[in-house]
C-alpha cells in the first residue's frame, strides 16, 4: 500500500494522534510542557485533516509544529519517552511529511541524544530513515547527521560501532545516490559550461547542484580524513581510522564511478586528492625490504601494515578498473607499484595480496587492452602490460627458487641466484615424494609446491584482499601464491585470446558481408584494432612463455598440464591468426620440446630456443629467463625407444606427460593448421621424432601403423601407451586428412614443412644403412591423397620433392618416394575431377609430368616402379589418357642401354599393350611418338628378342596406319590447321619433322626413318629384320603417300640409309668374331663384322633398287628423278667397287635390276600374273603379294578398291605409245658412266709390288659387269663414240686380265674335260659381238669403229702366247686347264686361266669379222691387215714353243683365211701406199713360221709331223697362188724375201736330232720340193707380161743356183773328210735332191726362150759344172746315178752360140 493512498493517510493521522496521546500520557506527571505540546499537536492535526484535501502536503508544511512535541519528548532524556518519540518521528519521516526545517530540528535533537550517549542504535536508525526516505536534509544538516554516525562508530560498544559503521556506509551511499538521481532529473537540460576551476579551492563547488555539492563535500572530507587532515564539511568529527576511510573511499569509487566520470569537479578530486593519497600511503610498502614485522599500530608507521596495504590495493583495483581513462598517468604509477609488490623481497602476505590484485586485473581483458594502448603502445612510456605479465612470470619463477613461501622468517636467496637450483628448503620441501601422486602440485629441481583451487575459472575471488577484519598479516598456506599466479596466468591467456578471437570473428563476418554486398571492392580492415592485438601479444608472449614452460616442466598433475598446454596452444593459435611468427613459433617450440624426451637433440627446436634465450627480459632490474627444463622428472615412464637422431645415450624414454603434450601438438595441428604457416616445420619435425620413438611405420596410403622397429627390441612400450598408439596413429591420419579444410596458403606451408622434414630425413639417411624416417614422405602422400580436388596447387612442390626422394641412395627411402609418387599419380588420374580430366588437359599433363620426370632417375628399382605404375595406368585409365599420351609414351620410351634387361622388358610390355589395345584411342598426333618409342626398343642392345619384336610392332603400327588411313589423315589435318594458325599468330614457321609433307605422310616418313635407323643397328639380326620390314612397308603401303612425299622417301630415307650403311660397311671391323655368344656357331661367310655389314649392304641396296624399279613411273614424275638416279648409281658404283665380293656382285645385280635388264624376281602369285595380263602396271601388283617379316598381311580393302583408288591417283600408267620413260638417254648415259667407272676401277691392276695381296675382283662379278654392257649399249648406241669404245676396250681387257684365285678356279670351270672359255671370257666376246653387229647395221659413220674392235680382238689373240699381266702380280698361267689338273696348283696361288681357248676364240671372231669388213675404208686405212699379221706373227714364230699346239695351227689357218681375203684388197689398193708397211710384216711372218726356231717336241709322231709339214706346204702354195703371180703389184724387196725364203725351203734343212730311221720323213722333202718347184715355176714364166714378172723369175733362178752350189760344195767337203764313213742319210738325201733339181733346171733352160734367160744365169749354171765333177768320187750309188742325170744336159753348153751370149749380156 502506497504511503500516499487515502487509507495510508488515514492510518497515519490515526497513528500520529495515538502517538501524541501516548506522549501526553507519559509526560503528564513529570513533563507538563511536553504534555501540553502533545495535546495541542492533536488539535493541530485534526484541524489540518479537516481543512485540507491534500493532507500530506499540509502536514509537511506544518511539520515543524507537528514534530515539536516529539522533539520535546526526546529532550526529556527518559528512555521510554525517547523511544516513543523516535518511533513517531520515524513514522513521519517514512511518510515524507518532514520539512527541511523540521529535519534540522530533528538532527539537532539527535545530536544532543548522541552527546548524551542515549539510544545510540535508535539514533542511527532514525538518521538512516531520515536520509533514505527523503531528500530534505542538505548541507550542514546533512553533514551533522553524517558526523553523528561517525561519532557513534567510535563508541565503546561493539554493537553500536558496527551498526554505526554500517550506517555510515549506507549514508554515504545515500548521498551519492541522491546525486545520481539529481543528475537523472536534470539530464535533458543543457547547462552553461562551468567556469574553469581553481586548484584546491572549495569555491569550485559553486557550480554544483545541491545533492552534488553534498556528495562533493563528503568525498573531499573523506580524503582529508584518510590523509589525517581536518575535514572541511564534516564539522565535529572527533576521531577516524584510516582503514575505515579507505573502505568508504573504495565503496564510493566502486559504486558510483559515473559521478566521477561525468563531473569535472569530482574527476578533479580523484586526480588531486585520491591518487596522491594512495601513493603517499603506499610508500612504506615500497621502501620496505622483508624483515621482522612488529605488532601493527593505528599510527602510520614506516613499515607495511597489512590492513591499510590491503585496502589500498583494493582502492587501486577500483581506480584502475573504473577510472583508468581519467587517471592514465596515475594508473601507470599504481601498476608499477603493484608489480614491485610481487618482488621476492616483499613480505609473503604482501606478495599474496599483490598477486590477488594482479589476478583481478587479469580477468579483465578489456582493461588489459587499454593498458596496452595507453602505455605499451606509447613512446617513452612504461611498458606496463608487458611488465605485469613478466612480473607474474618472475613471481612464479621466484617461488621455485625462494625456499618456502609462508615462512616469513626465512631469508630468500640473494637476487641473481636464479640458476643455482633450489636453495635450502624450508619445512615444505622435505619428504614430499611420497605424496606426489595424491595432490596436484608443481615440482622443479627439488622444490615442491602444492596446487590448490583458488577461484573459479575467469573470476578473481580473492582471499586475503577480503580479510578486512584482520589486523595482523595472515599466514599464507604453501602453494597459495603459486596457485593464484597460475590462475592469473591462465585467466590472462584465456581472456586475451577470447577477446581478440571474438573481435577477429566479428571482423571476418563484417568482411564477408561487405564482400557479399560489393563483390568488386576490396575489404579494408581497420588497422587500429590489429595493431593493438599485435602489441598485446607481443608484450605478453615472452613472459607467458617463460612462465608456462616452467610450469609445464614442473607440473605433476594431468589437469594442470592440460591447462598449461591449452594456454600455450591458444596463444600459439592466436599468434598464428595475427601472423606473429616469432611468438607463434616460440609457443609451438615449447609444446614440441615438452613432447620430446628431455635434452633430445632436435635441431629445429634448439635453434628456435637459442633465438628465445637470447631474449632475456629485464623487469626493473629483475631478470626473467626461459629456464631450461629440469630432467629430474618424477613422471611415469611409458615408452622407451630409439631416437631418430644420434643420441649419446642410445635409447630415450617417453613419459606420460610427453604423450599428453604430443596429443596437444596433434590437436594444435588438427584444429589450427590454417595459422601454423612455417611452424608446421616444428610441429611435424617433433611428430616425426615421436612417431619414430614409438616405432610407428608407414603403411599403405601413408597411414602410420604400429610396427616393430627394424633396429631390434630396443623399443619398449608400456600397455598404457600401447592402447594409445592406435588412437595417436588415427589422430595423425586425421590431422593430414583435415588438411583438406586448410586454405591454399596454409596447405602450401604444410607441404613445404613436410618437404623440408623429408630433406632432413634424406640428409640423415645418406651414407649409412640405418632405417630412414619415412614419416614425411608418408604424410606427403596422405596430404596429397586427401587434397585431390585441388591437387593443382600443391602438385608441383609435392611431386618435385618426391622426385628428389626417388633419387636418394638409400633404397628404402627411394622405394617410399616412388611408392608415394606413383600412388599420387594413379590416384590423381582415377579421381573424379571437376571438370573431368578429359576436359582439363592442363591438369592431366600436370599429373602425368612427374611420371615422366622419374625417367631421369638412374636407380633401376625406381624405374621398375615407374614402369609398373605405367602398366597399371594403362590398364585402368588407358582409354582416357587423351593428351597425356605423349608423356606416358615418353616414359615407356625412356629406356637406356645401361638399365638392364628386366626394366626394358617391363617397359616393352607397356609398349606392346599400347600397340595392341590403345592405338585407336590415342590422339593421332601421338602415333609418331609410338613409332619413336617402338624404334627406341629396337635400338636398345640389352635384349635382342625385344629389338626384333619391336620391329614386328613397327610393322603392326604401319598396318594400323594403312587400315585407318582416312581417319588419321583427317584428324592430323585438323591438328595441322590449328598449329598452322598458332604459328602464324606468333609469326613463326611451323616446325615439325619432314615439313612440308602432309601430316599423314610425315607419320609414314617417321616410321620409315625409324626403320632406317634400325637398319644400321650394330646387330646383324636387327639390321636384317629392319631392312626387310622397311622395304616391305614401303612396298606394301607406299601407294598411300602423296607424290611429293616420295621425294622425301627417296632422299631422306632411302638414300640416307644407303649412306649410313655404306659408311658402316666400309669402316667395319675385319677381326674375326669367334662365336656369336653362347654356343652359336657362325658361318665363315659371316664371321667378321665386315662380312655381316656386307649382308646388310646387299639387302639395302637391293631393296632400294627394287623400289626404284617397281615405283619407276611414280618416281619419274618427281622433278629430280635424274639426280636421284645419279645418286643411286653412285651407290651402286661404290658397292660394286667394295672389296667384298658379296656386296660387289649384289650391286651389279641391282644395277641390272634398275636397268630392267633382268626382271625382278617376284613371289607374285597367280593374281599378280593375271593382273599383269590385264595390263595393270607392276607398281600395283607388287605390294599385293608383299608381306611383312614372317607373316602374310591381311588386307582390309579388296583389290578392286585398290585399283579404282589407284586409277584416281595422279600417277597413271604410261600411255602404250612410249614403252618407258627410261628411254631418256640422259639416264642411260648416266648409267653408262657409272658402268664405265665401276669397270675401270674394278679392273685396274694394283700398282707397284704390294706385299699384302690387294683385293682382286671375283670372276662372277666381272662376268656380271661385262654382261650389263650389251643391254646398256642398246640404249646408248645412238651416241656411242669412238672414245667410249676405247673406254670399253680398256675395261674388257682389264677384266680378262684379272687372275682367278686358285681355290675358286674349280668353281669357275665346268667339269668336262676339254678346255673351254670361262663365263667372263664368253661375256667379253659377247660384248664385242654386240658392238660389231650394231656397227654392221648401223649408219656409215659407225664403221670407223671396226679397227678399234680389231685392235681389241688382236690384244686378246696375243694372250695365246703372252698371258696378260695383272699389275706385277705373280700368276701361274694355265694355258688350257682341264678340270682335273687344277687340283695340282698350290693353294692360294693366283691362276691366269684358259687364255688359249679365249685367244683362239677371239681369233676366230676376228677372222670372221675380217671376212665381213676387209673392204671397209676404215679397215683399209687403219692397216688392220698389217696388225693382224703382226699379231699372228707371234704364235706363228713360236710355233712349237706356243703354250698350246692348237694355237699356231689356228694362227696359220687364220692367216691363210685372212690373206685370201686381204691380199686382193691389198693389191687393189697397192697404189695408195696404204699397205706398204704390211709386206715386210708378212714376209717376216712367213719367215718366222716356215723356218721356226723352236724344235718340234720329241714325242711328236711321224703322222703328226707329216700333218705339220702339210701346213707348211699349204703356206707355200698360198705364196705361189696369191702372191707371186701378182708380183708386179708387190714391192720388189718383198718378192726378194719370198724368193730367198723359197730357196731356203727348197734345200733340205734337217734337224740333227732325228734318228736314222725317221730321217727320210723328217727331211720335209715334200716341203722342199714344193718350194723348189715354186721357185722353178716362177723362174721361167713363158708369159712375161710385165718386166716385174721377169724380175721375179730371174730372182728365183739366181737364188736356186746359189743354193745348189752351196749344197754341192758342202757335200764334197764332207765326203772328203769322212773317209770311209758314209755320210749321214740326211746329207745324202739332200745332195740327191740338189742333183735332181739341177737336172730339172737344165731341162727348163732348154725349153725356155733364150732371150728370157739372163746372162748371169748362164754363168751361174756353167759355174756349177766343176762342182758336179768333183762329186764323181762319191761313194754313194744313189748320188752317182743322180749325178749322171745332172751331168748329162751340160752337153748343150759345150759350144755356146755367140749371138746368145751377146743377147744375154744386153
Amino acid at each position: 500500500m502506497s504511503t500516499s493512498s487515502p487509507e495510508a493517510v488515514k492510518k497515519l493521522l490515526e497513528n500520529m494522534q495515538t502517538d501524541l496521546r501516548s506522549l501526553s500520557m507519559e509526560c503528564k506527571k513529570k513533563f507538563p510542557p511536553v504534555k501540553e505540546a502533545a495535546e495541542s499537536g492533536i488539535v493541530k492535526i485534526k484541524t489540518i485533516a479537516a481543512r485540507n484535501t491534500d493532507i500530506l502536503a499540509a502536514l509537511k508544511e506544518n511539520s515543524s509544529e507537528a514534530v515539536q512535541p516529539f522533539l520535546m519528548g526526546c529532550g526529556t532524556k527518559e528512555p521510554k519517552i525517547t523511544q516513543l518519540c523516535l518511533a513517531a518521528i520515524q513514522r513521519l519521516m517514512s511518510h515524507e511529511v518532514v520539512s527541511e526545517a523540521a529535519a534540522g530540528n530533528i538532527i539537532n535533537m539527535l545530536w544532543q541524544l548522541m552527546e548524551n550517549g542515549l539510544e545510540e542504535l535508535k539514533l542511527l536508525q532514525t538518521v538512516l530513515v531520515l536520509l533514505t526516505t527523503n531528500t530534505v536534509v542538505h548541507d550542514e544538516v546533512l553533514s551533522k547527521a553524517i558526523v553523528l554516525c561517525f561519532r557513534l562508530h567510535f563508541t565503546k560498544d561493539n554493537i553500536t560501532n558496527n551498526t554505526a559503521a554500517a550506517t555510515v556506509r549506507q549514508v554515504v551511499t545515500v548521498v551519492f545516490e541522491r546525486m545520481v538521481a539529481e543528475d537523472e532529473r536534470f539530464k535533458g537540460i543543457v547547462e552553461q559550461p562551468p567556469p574553469v576551476q581553481g586548484n584546491t579551492n572549495r569555491r569550485s563547488v559553486s557550480t554544483l547542484r545541491p545533492s552534488a555539492k553534498d556528495a562533493y563535500m563528503l568525498f573531499q572530507d573523506l580524503c582529508q580524513l584518510v590523509n589525517a587532515d581536518a575535514p572541511y564539511w564534516l564539522v565535529g568529527m572527533t576521531e577516524m581510522t584510516r582503514t575505515f576511510g579507505l573502505e568508504l573511499l573504495e565503496s564510493v569509487l566502486n559504486d558510483f564511478p559515473g559521478v566521477f566520470l561525468q563531473h569535472q569537479e569530482f574527476s578533479f578530486l580523484l586526480k588531486e586528492r585520491v591518487c596522491p593519497l594512495v601513493i603517499k600511503l603506499f610508500s612504506p610498502n615500497i621502501k620496505f625490504r622483508q624483515g621482522s614485522s612488529s605488532a601493527a599500530s593505528p599510527a602510520p608507521v614506516e613499515k607495511p601494515y597489512f590492513p591499510i596495504c590491503m585496502r589500498l590495493l583494493r582502492v587501486v583495483s577500483v581506480l584502475i578498473k573504473h577510472f583508468y581513462s581519467l587517471l592514465v598517468t596515475e594508473c601507470e604509477i599504481f601498476l608499477s607499484l603493484l608489480v614491485k609488490f610481487l618482488d621476492g623481497e616483499k613480505p609473503q602476505w604482501l606478495r599474496a595480496v599483490a598477486v590477488e590484485s594482479v589476478h583481478r586485473l587479469c580477468v579483465q581483458p578489456h582493461l588489459l587492452r587499454s593498458f596496452c594502448q595507453s602505455y605499451d603502445m606509447k613512446q617513452h612510456s612504461t611498458k606496463v602490460f608487458r611488465d605485469i605479465v613478466n612480473a607474474l612470470g618472475s613471481f612464479i619463477q621466484s617461488l621455485f627458487i625462494v625456499p618456502n613461501a609462508g615462512n616469513t622468517a626465512a631469508i630468500s636467496a640473494p637476487a641473481g641466484s636464479v640458476t643455482q637450483g633450489a636453495a635450502q628448503g624450508g619445512p615444505g620441501t622435505g619428504g614430499v615424494s611420497g605424496n606426489l601422486t595424491t595432490q596436484a602440485a608443481f615440482e622443479y629441481r627439488g622444490t615442491w609446491i602444492p596446487l590448490m583451487t583458488v577461484s573459479v575459472q575467469g573470476s578473481a575471488k580473492a582471499t586475503y584482499l577480503e580479510m578486512l577484519d584482520k589486523v595482523e598479516p595472515p599466514s599464507i598456506p604453501e602453494g597459495y601464491a603459486m596457485s593464484v599466479a597460475f590462475s592469473a596466468l591462465l585467466d590472462l591467456v584465456r581472456g586475451i585470446t577470447t577477446m581478440i578471437e571474438r573481435e577477429l570473428a566479428m571482423e571476418e563476418e563484417a568482411a564477408a558481408e561487405f564482400r557479399e554486398a560489393n563483390p568488386e571492392q576490396e575489404w579494408q580492415q581497420q588497422p587500429g584494432a590489429h595493431l593493438v592485438w599485435e602489441e598485446m601479444v607481443s608484450a605478453c608472449w615472452c613472459g607467458l612463455l617463460a612462465a608456462l614452460s616452467l610450469l609445464l616442466d614442473a607440473s605433476t598433475d594431468e589437469t594442470a598440464t592440460e591447462n598449461i598446454l591449452k594456454a600455450e596452444l591458444t596463444m600459439a593459435s592466436l599468434c598464428g591468426r595475427l601472423s606473429l611468427v616469432t611468438p607463434r613459433d616460440a609457443f609451438i617450440t615449447a609444446i614440441c620440446k615438452a613432447s620430446l624426451p628431455p635434452h633430445y637433440a632436435l635441431t629445429v627446436l634448439s635453434c628456435n630456443a637459442a633465438n628465445l634465450s637470447s631474449k632475456a627480459y629485464s623487469i626493473q632490474g629483475q631478470s626473467v629467463q626461459i629456464i631450461s627444463p629440469s630432467s629430474e622428472s618424477h613422471q611415469q615412464v611409458v615408452a622407451v625407444g630409439q631416437p631418430l637422431t644420434a643420441q649419446p645415450q642410445g635409447t630415450v624414454v617417453l613419459t606420460a606427460k610427453n604423450i599428453q603434450c604430443m596429443r596437444t601438438l596433434l590437436n594444435l595441428a588438427h584444429c589450427h593448421g590454417a595459422v601454423l604457416g612455417t611452424s608446421w616445420q616444428l610441429v611435424l619435425a617433433t611428430l616425426q621424432h615421436l612417431v619414430w620413438i614409438l616405432g610407428l611405420k608407414p603403411g599403405v596410403g601413408g597411414a602410420l601403423k604400429p610396427g616393430r622397429a627394424v633396429e631390434g627390441p630396443s623399443t619398449v612400450l608400456t600397455t598404457a601407451v600401447m592402447t594409445d598408439l592406435p588412437v595417436i596413429s588415427n589422430i595423425l591420419s586425421r590431422l593430414f586428412e583435415s588438411s583438406q579444410y586448410l586454405d591454399d596458403v596454409s596447405l602450401h606451408h604444410l607441404i613445404n614443412a613436410l618437404c623440408s622434414l623429408s630433406l632432413e630425413a634424406m640428409e640423415m639417411a645418406y651414407g649409412n644403412n640405418k632405417e630412414p624416417s619415412l614419416f614425411a614422405v608418408a604424410k606427403l602422400l596422405e596430404t596429397g591423397l586427401v587434397n585431390m580436388d585441388r591437387i593443382e596447387i600443391l602438385w608441383r612442390p609435392l611431386t618435385g620433392h618426391l622426385l628428389e626422394v626417388c633419387q636418394h641412395p638409400n633404397s628404402r627411402m627411394r622405394e617410399w618416394g616412388a611408392e608415394a609418387l606413383t600412388a599420387l599419380i594413379k590416384a590423381g588420374l582415377a579421381y573424379k575431377h571437376d571438370p573431368p580430366l578429359a576436359q582439363n588437359q592442363r591438369l592431366q599433363l600436370l599429373l602425368l609430368n612427374p611420371l615422366k620426370e622419374l625417367s631421369n632417375v638412374l636407380h633401376s628399382d625406381i624405374r621398375q616402379k615407374q614402369l609398373e605404375s605405367v602398366l597399371q595406368i594403362l590398364q585402368s585409365q588407358g582409354d582416357s589418357l587423351g593428351p597425356g599420351w605423349p608423356l606416358v609414351l615418353g616414359v615407356i620410351g625412356a629406356i637406356r642401354n645401361d638399365q638392364g634387361e628386366s626394366l626394358i622388358r617391363t617397359a616393352f610390355q607397356c609398349l606392346q599393350l599400347v600397340v595392341t589395345d590403345f592405338l585407336p584411342t590415342m590422339p593421332c598426333t601421338c602415333l609418331q611418338i609410338v613409332v619413336d618409342v617402338a624404334g627406341s626398343f629396337g635400338l636398345q642392345n640389352q635384349e635382342l628378342n625385344i629389338s626384333l619384336t619391336s620391329i614386328g610392332l613397327l610393322w603392326n603400327i604401319s598396318d594400323y596406319f594403312f587400315q585407318r588411313g582416312d581417319a588419321i589423315t583427317q584428324e592430323l589435318g585438323r591438328e595441322e590447321e590449328a598449329l598452322q594458325k598458332q604459328a602464324q599468330e606468333k609469326g613463326e614457321t611451323l616446325n615439325r619433322p619432314f615439313h612440308p609433307a602432309p601430316p599423314f605422310d610425315c607419320l609414314w616418313l617417321c616410321l620409315y626413318a625409324k626403320l632406317g635407323e634400325l637398319c644400321v643397328d650394330p646387330r646383324p639380326a636387327v639390321r636384317k629384320s629392319a631392312g626387310q620390314t622397311l622395304f616391305s612397308t614401303i612396298a606394301a603401303h607406299g601407294t598411300l603417300l602423296q607424290q611429293p612425299t616420295w621425294h622425301i622417301v627417296v632422299w631422306k630415307v632411302l638414300f640416307h640409309l644407303l649412306d649410313c650403311v655404306r659408311t658402316s660397311s666400309t669402316t667395319a671391323d675385319k677381326e674375326k668374331i669367334e662365336s656369336g655368344g653362347g654356343n652359336i656357331l657362325i658361318h665363315h661367310s659371316r664371321d667378321t663384322a665386315e662380312k655381316q655389314w656386307a649382308e646388310t649392304w646387299v639387302l639395302t641396296l637391293a631393296g632400294v633398287a627394287r623400289i626404284f624399279n617397281t615405283r619407276r613411273y611414280l618416281l619419274q614424275q618427281l622433278g629430280d628423278f635424274f639426280e636421284a638416279w645419279e645418286v643411286l648409281l653412285n651407290h651402286i658404283q661404290s658397292a660394286a667397287l667394295s672389296k667384298n665380293n658379296e656386296v660387289s656382285l649384289a650391286a651389279l645385280k641391282s644395277f641390272q635390276e634398275i636397268l630392267q635388264i633382268v626382271t625382278p624376281v617376284k613371289d607374285s602369285d597367280k593374281a599378280g600374273d593375271a593382273l599383269a595380263a590385264m595390263g595393270v602396271p607392276p607398281v600395283l601388283i607388287d605390294p599385293l603379294s608383299a608381306s611383312g617379316p614372317g607373316r602374310p598381311l591381311v588386307r582390309s580393302d579388296s583389290l578392286v578398291e585398290r585399283l579404282t583408288r589407284y586409277n584416281g591417283a595422279e600417277l597413271q600408267a604410261p600411255p602404250p605409245g612410249e614403252e618407258s620413260a627410261l628411254e631418256d638417254s640422259a639416264l642411260w648415259w648416266s648409267a653408262w658412266n657409272t658402268w664405265y667407272r665401276t669397270g675401270t676401277d674394278s679392273t685396274r691392276p694394283p700398282s707397284g709390288v704390294t706385299e699384302k695381296l690387294s683385293f682382286i675382283p671375283s670372276q662372277p662379278f666381272l662376268t656380271a659387269l661385262i654382261q650389263i654392257f650389251p643391254a646398256l649399249y642398246q640404249h646408248i648406241k645412238a651416241n656411242f663414240s669412238m672414245e667410249d669404245l676405247k673406254k670399253l676396250g680398256v675395261i674388257l681387257h682389264g677384266a680378262v686380265s684379272v687372275p682367278i684365285s686358285s681355290d675358286a678356279s674349280p668353281f669357275i670351270l665346268p667339269s668336262y674335260t676339254e678346255a673351254v672359255l670361262t663365263s667372263l671370257q664368253e661375256a667379253v666376246l659377247t660384248a664385242l659381238d654386240v658392238l660389231q653387229k650394231a656397227i654392221c647395221v648401223g649408219p656409215e659413220n659407225l664403221q670407223v669403229m671396226y679397227p678399234a674392235i680389231f685392235e681389241q680382238l688382236l690384244l686378246f689373240v696375243e694372250f695365246s702366247c703372252k698371258p696378260p699381266q695383272y699389275g706385277r702380280m705373280e700368276t701361274k698361267h694355265v694355258a688350257n686347264a682341264k678340270y682335273n689338273q687344277i687340283q695340282l696348283f698350290a693353294p692360294a696361288e693366283w691362276v691366269a686361266l684358259n687364255y688359249v681357248p679365249f685367244a683362239e676364240r677371239s681369233l676366230e671372231v676376228l677372222v670372221d669379222l675380217y671376212h665381213k669388213t676387209a673392204c671397209h675404208k676404215a679397215v683399209i686405212n687403219e692397216k688392220v691387215l698389217q696388225n693382224i699379221i703382226k699379231t699372228l706373227r707371234m704364235p706363228l714364230g713360236l710355233k712349237y714353243a706356243c703354250p698350246s699346239e692348237s694355237t699356231w695351227k689356228l694362227a696359220v689357218s687364220s692367216l691363210l683365211k685372212v690373206l685370201s681375203i686381204g691380199l686382193p684388197v691389198a693389191r687393189q689398193h697397192a697404189s695408195s701406199g696404204k699397205f706398204d708397211t704390211m709386206w715386210p710384216e708378212l714376209a717376216n711372218a712367213f719367215e718366222d713360221f716356215l723356218f721356226t726356231k723352236s724344235t718340234p717336241p720329241d714325242n711328236l709322231s711321224i703322222q703328226e709331223f707329216q700333218k705339220n709339214e702339210a701346213v707348211d706346204v699349204e703356206v707355200v702354195q698360198l705364196i705361189s697362188t696369191e702372191i707371186l703371180p701378182f708380183a708386179n703389184f708387190i714391192p720388189k724387196d718383198f718378192v726378194g724375201q719370198i724368193m730367198t725364203m723359197l730357196n731356203k725351203g727348197s734345200i733340205h734343212s734337217q734337224s740333227p736330232s732325228f734318228t736314222e730311221a725317221e730321217i727320210d720323213v723328217r727331211m720335209r722333202e715334200e716341203f722342199s720340193k714344193v718350194c723348189f718347184e715354186t721357185l722353178l715355176q716362177f723362174s721361167f714364166s713363158n708369159k712375161v707380161s710385165t718386166p716385174q714378172e721377169g724380175y721375179i723369175s730371174r730372182m728365183a733362178l739366181s737364188v736356186l743356183l746359189k743354193r745348189s752350189q752351196d749344197v754341192l760344195r758342202r757335200y764334197v767337203e764332207d765326203e772328203r773328210l769322212s773317209g770311209r764313213c758314209p755320210l749321214p742319210r740326211q746329207q745324202v738325201t739332200e745332195i740327191i735332191f740338189v742333183l735332181k733339181a739341177i737336172s730339172t733346171l737344165m731341162d727348163s733352160l732348154k725349153k725356155t726362150q733364150p732371150e728370157n734367160v739372163d746372162g748371169n744365169t748362164w754363168a751361174q749354171v756353167i759355174a756349177l759344172y766343176p762342182t758336179l765333177v768333183e762329186c764323181i768320187t762319191c761313194s754313194s750309188s744313189e748320188v752317182s746315178s743322180a749325178l749322171k742325170e745332172a751331168l748329162g744336159p751340160f752337153k748343150d753348153f759345150m759350144q755356146p752360140p755367140i749371138s746368145r751370149v751377146q743377147n744375154g749380156e744386153s
